[in-house]
């Protein structure tokens, strides 16, 4: 039995403890992201809120290496009627402050400036506090991109992302971090529409 379907196994084995993992969630996330990895060692996961149907996202933790593992795992999943299996983070609204390791960013206290040299997208994000080589902080604000312009998005669609402290001097307007994802999909449809023209 391949590698996707011992995990989907496991999981229909484990069902109803995975759907009310609050019960005892250390353990069964610890238990959960063993079986991932042994599908893949990058894959990581998210669940929704408990509804009727409760997502299950499969995510490759902004890792592009291990994207055609979060696809063929997604694709093997069996027909679950209390489950929505999801590729990828997608993106999320309302956006929340983002914490992890006693540090936390609130969008709202967040800028960008998007980048076009014609055929690919770029990014400046400025940071309350950012400093350089800060890698939790850099964590969250890929974790921050992420929910808003999905997971898939960030990795295959945007190249150069930099952070910089707001002190910082660069060119271009800069703009509340949460005007991003229609500015982000503004500038993809235009550089989609030039690259059509020319070929």
């Amino acid at each position: 039995m391949a590698d996707y379907q011992k995990f989907w196994a496991w999981f229909l084995e484990h069902e109803q403890e995975l759907l009310n993992f609050e019960e005892d969630r250390e353990r069964i996330f610890d238990e959960l992201a063993s079986e991932l990895w042994k599908v893949d060692s990058d894959l990581t996961f998210e669940f929704g809120p408990k509804e009727r149907i409760r997502e299950f996202v499969i995510s490759a933790g902004g890792i592009k290496r291990a994207f055609p593992a979060v696809t063929a795992l997604t694709a093997a999943a069996p027909r679950l009627k209390n489950w929505e299996i999801i590729s990828f983070r997608p993106r999320r609204s309302p956006m929340q402050t983002i914490e992890f390791r006693g540090k936390r960013v609130d969008p709202e206290d967040v800028e960008f400036t998007l980048l076009d040299n014609g055929q690919i997208v770029g990014i400046y994000l400025f940071v309350p506090n950012f400093k350089d080589q800060d890698m939790d902080l850099q964590q969250i604000v890929y974790l921050l991109l992420d929910n808003l312009l999905g997971e898939y998005d960030v990795e295959t669609k945007l190249g150069l992302i930099k952070i910089f402290s707001p002190e910082a001097k660069t060119q271009g307007k800069r703009y509340p971090l949460l005007a991003l994802p229609n500015a982000f999909d503004e500038l993809i449809a235009k550089l989609k529409g030039k690259s059509d023209l020319q070929n």
